[in-house]
Order: C-alpha cells, then sequence, then structure tokens
C-alpha cells in the first residue's frame, strides 16, 4: 500500500523504520508538526521524524493545521490507501480522514478502551497498573474510540519511568503496526468495536500535576515521579526554588519523618511522605544540571530546619 505515516516524537521513530523496511508497503510521505523551539538557545528544530524522512527522501508535511487546504490539496494529490499514525499530537478532522481510503490507524499505547486520550503511559504508571499494552485502531472523530484491528500487551515493571516503558512499546508496537498494515492490505484484518466497559481518560500530565505532594503515600510519590520520568519532570521546592527529581526509592525501613522533611546519611537522602520515607536518586537545582542527591545534599549544607515542600 501506499502510506502517509504522521508522528513527531521519537517515540513514533520504531515504527516509522518497521514500514520504511517492509518490501509490501511505500511511505510516500510523512505528515509531522510544525518545527518548534528547542534546546538552551530555543531555536527552531524539526521533529524527530522529519528529520528521519529527510534521511530516507521522503516528502514531509508539516502543516499547522490538519484541516489546511494546502495540506488537504497535496495529500489528496499523494492519494495514501491508508495513513498509519504514532504520536502525531494534533487532531485530525473529517477532511482529512476521509481522504485515504483504508482511513488513519492509529498507534495507542494502551489496550483500549482503557486510557484513551494524551498520556496513557504515565497514568498507567501513575494509577499503578500491572500491565499495559498498545492497540492499533482506525481513528474516528471521537477521542481514541475507533474500532480496533490489533492489540498486545506489556508488564509494568515496578521502577519503570514513562520513558523506558514506552521505549519498550514503541518497539512493540511497531512490529504490530507493520502487521496491521499488512493485514488491512490482504483483508484479512476487520476492526472490532471496542467494549463498552472498561473505559478510562488519560488527561495530559502538566507540570502542575507533576509538583509532588509530601502529605500523599509513598508510594504515590514514587509512581508520580516516575510517571514524570523524563517529561514533563517530577519536582518539588526547596528553600523557595524548584527542585526537579529523579526516580526514589521507597524506603519502609527508615525511620519516620513529617512530610517534607528531610534527612541526610553518607548513604542516602531521605524524604518524608504521608507514610514512609522515600530515599531520593538525581535531583536538578534551579539552573544547574542534574546530580546525585547525596552531592546536592553535601553542597546545600541541610540543616534541621530544611524540608521539601
Amino acid at each position: 500500500m501506499k502510506l502517509v505515516f504522521a508522528g513527531t516524537p521519537e517515540t513514533a521513530l520504531p515504527p516509522l523504520e518497521a514500514l520504511l523496511e517492509s518490501p509490501r508497503h511505500e511511505v510516500a510521505a510523512v505528515v509531522t508538526r510544525p518545527d518548534a523551539p528547542s534546546g538552551r538557545g530555543r531555536k527552531p528544530a524539526e521533529s524527530p521524524v522529519a528529520a528521519r524522512a529527510r534521511e530516507a527522501g521522503i516528502e514531509v508535511l508539516k502543516p499547522a493545521k490538519a484541516r489546511d487546504p494546502e495540506f488537504l490539496d497535496r495529500l489528496r494529490a499523494i492519494a495514501p490507501d491508508c495513513c498509519p499514525v504514532v504520536a502525531y499530537g494534533a487532531l485530525l478532522p473529517r477532511e482529512a480522514l476521509d481522504i485515504p481510503r483504508h482511513g488513519w490507524v492509529n498507534l495507542h499505547f494502551s489496550v483500549l478502551p482503557a486510557w484513551r486520550g494524551a498520556a496513557p503511559v504515565q497514568r498507567a504508571i501513575l494509577h499503578g497498573d500491572d500491565v499495559t499494552g498498545a492497540a492499533t485502531f482506525l481513528i474516528e472523530e471521537g477521542l481514541d474510540t475507533g474500532p480496533v484491528y490489533g492489540v498486545l500487551t506489556e508488564p509494568i515493571r515496578p521502577d519503570d519511568t514513562t520513558g523506558e516503558l514506552l521505549g519498550r512499546l514503541a518497539v512493540a508496537g511497531a512490529r504490530l503496526l507493520a502487521d496491521t498494515m499488512d493485514g488491512i492490505e490482504s483483508g484479512v484484518l476487520e476492526p472490532r468495536p471496542q467494549p463498552e466497559e472498561g473505559v478510562s481518560h488519560a488527561a495530559k500530565i502538566t507540570a502542575a500535576t507533576a509538583r509532588v505532594d509530601w502529605n500523599a503515600p509513598a508510594q504515590h510519590v514514587d509512581r508520580l515521579v516516575r510517571a514524570c520520568t523524563p517529561a514533563p519532570g517530577g519536582w518539588t521546592t526547596f528553600r523557595g526554588e524548584r527542585l526537579k527529581l529523579g526516580p526514589v526509592r521507597l524506603a519502609a525501613g527508615a525511620g519516620p519523618l513529617k512530610p517534607g522533611e528531610l534527612r541526610a546519611s553518607k548513604k542516602e537522602v531521605l524524604a518524608g511522605t504521608a507514610t514512609h520515607p522515600v530515599a531520593l536518586g538525581q535531583v536538578q537545582p534551579q539552573g544547574k544540571r542534574m546530580m546525585s542527591a547525596l552531592d546536592w545534599a553535601r553542597g546545600a549544607a541541610l540543616t534541621g530546619e530544611d524540608a521539601l515542600a
């Protein structure tokens, strides 16, 4: 089939590679988000998908909105059979959905109908799920409501961050997406409606969501920071300034501490929660690099009055 691939971040690269390597399909173009400020200089940079497509000599389309007439006209001219989608990052209007004869097929990183929405992996970790997965489905105008072609499952490890889990899902999902394209082409694969039960919604994780509440149980603090790693990054405040947090470790055997209270030893830095303390891992003070919590504590010269808030 002739394909137009839609995606933006690094997560979309393994599925794109799988389709580029497929002998059964031609990736005629990619659709990605417009260039965005990046790095310390905040200079405009193209997305990872755009960069990979240019390496492969593939046309790159960067519509500001997917309903832009010029974009729709170009998509009609390319006349794709199907448009596979992985983390594109923009809504698709009916005018675009109707162009490919097999529609737009999304690779979504949850077992639908669980965790429909923008942050399925983050929400699965934050919720404490034991298993997640990926699904390919036909995009409708509703939010991740379309009929499903295929599903895979993936266990969530106790120390998984969103970055680690998403990395595994992207690789496994690449095969699922390629197999889905094969099945659509051969006519042996038909999408099935999602179950009406088990629906949950994965709202975007914002910077406000990522702030640690030390009055929460230790298990929640652990899940929140892992869910927010690498982005947007769990954080707290110390002496009135933001302190970014890497994953923490549950320290159930440590003595009690008040929520946010700090205790540093030669081996670890503990922070109190509503239950038992957690041991801090990597931290990043405002305007500085990421460092071990022990190095940070030594440099900060902690006092008995210091606490995280």
